[in-house]
């Protein structure tokens, strides 16, 4: 996947998108609109930077995704993990656990991801 970088409101109005998509073009402006106080200009310009940059395509004023949110923010923390820790997940899980413990649904949870990583 290509890395995409979005600012803080494109991200927020992606996130919009995919809670409501597919989704017409003339409804992003209404909730636009209301969500950021856009105008209608305002909310097509930044529909189409996020078409552009391949997260949604815009096909006859129906909006919808191309990469679904979960695909997207996995991508982003892959990147996360390989910039600031080198790729370690031992050394990004040890970071954020070293001053708050885990919970014991979250260490079952991560037990079941590591059991279907390693195919069990």
């Amino acid at each position: 996947m290509q890395e995409i970088q979005l600012g803080v409101i494109e991200a927020r109005f992606a996130d919009l998108i995919w809670q409501r998509e597919p989704v017409t073009s003339s409804e992003l402006v209404k909730l636009a609109a209301v969500e950021f106080n856009w105008k209608r200009t305002t909310t097509h310009t930044v529909l189409r930077r996020l078409c552009n940059k391949g997260l949604f395509r815009n096909d006859s004023g129906t909006v919808c995704k191309v990469i679904s949110r979960q695909d997207f923010y996995a991508g982003q923390s892959r990147k996360y993990v390989e910039e600031t820790f080198h790729g370690s997940l031992p050394a990004f899980l040890a970071a954020f656990t070293k001053d708050r413990p885990l919970t014991e649904e979250e260490a079952s949870e991560i037990r079941k991801i590591i059991n279907q990583a390693e195919g069990g």
